[in-house]
């Protein structure tokens, strides 16, 4: 009696997009840090705001619309969870790389599951702060003449489609901002993090000392004023992508370390 070998079924081998997906889940796993905390915390600094905007009212009166000085209306603290979504993606990269590896992945999936994840987070918080802003124009600033969400380096009077890509650009800027700060501390820790800081110091004061010697804050004025919110915003998705490219590329080097 001849052994009859049992036929082999071959296992199914996940595509491209389907190991990327698998990324993004991981990295949204723990809603809180990605969608709960920072909301919760923007709801806090919105409600002190409204607070603050009521009791100036409340001592001096109605305040007509127009009449509210602009360091009232205009404070920028809705900027806050744009920079927390740079301290997200820090901190979501450098705790999912070592385990997305040793679950099998590979760097180029986790790259690209990475930015598909805060691709996506960064639609829902523009759509989020459109709605926002929708609302308080709506509500000549939540009754108050406040600006909360549309404050001046945010707004836009191009319409909500514009005003939408400008909140798009700017999380897109901050997200992939973090991932390079994020790759570099996987590869280099502590060190490679501190190290790369002091440079983007050193870049930063070099431009501005370029800026003072050459007389070109009036040129750098009229540039940004001539962009405007959207034409800023825009060109802020330059070096975010640039900074994508490079995490991944720092990342395709990269050892997970306990």
């Amino acid at each position: 009696m001849s052994a009859v070998d049992a036929p082999t079924i071959p296992h199914a081998t996940a595509t491209p997009a389907a190991r990327a997906w698998r990324i993004v889940r991981l990295l949204t796993a723990n809603p809180a840090t990605t969608v709960g905390w920072p909301l919760g915390i923007l709801t806090l600094i919105f409600v002190m705001n409204w607070t603050v905007w009521w009791l100036l009212t409340r001592a001096v009166g109605p305040i007509g619309d127009g009449e509210t000085p602009d360091g009232v209306r205009f404070n920028g603290a809705v900027s806050f969870i744009f920079v927390y979504m740079l301290v997200v993606a820090v901190q979501a990269a450098n705790q999912s790389f070592p385990l997305a590896l040793g679950y099998g992945s590979t760097r180029r999936a986790f790259s690209a599951g990475s930015a598909l994840a805060f691709t996506l987070l960064a639609l829902g918080y523009a759509t989020l702060l459109t709605i926002g802003a929708w609302f308080e124009e709506l509500t000549s600033g939540w009754g108050l003449h406040g600006n909360f969400f549309r404050t001046i380096y945010f707004a836009t009077d191009a319409g909500w489609p514009a005003q939408w890509w400008i909140y798009f650009c700017w999380f897109v800027f901050f997200f992939f901002t973090g991932t390079i700060f994020a790759a570099v501390f996987v590869r280099w820790r502590a060190t490679g993090l501190s190290t790369a800081f002091a440079l983007l110091g050193l870049l930063v004061v070099g431009l501005l000392a370029a800026l003072i010697l050459s007389d070109g804050w009036a040129a750098l004025g009229e540039t940004l004023a001539a962009l405007g919110p959207l034409g800023v915003a825009s060109l802020a998705l330059v070096p975010g992508v640039l900074a994508a490219v490079v995490g991944h590329l720092l990342l395709r080097r990269a050892t997970p370390r306990s």
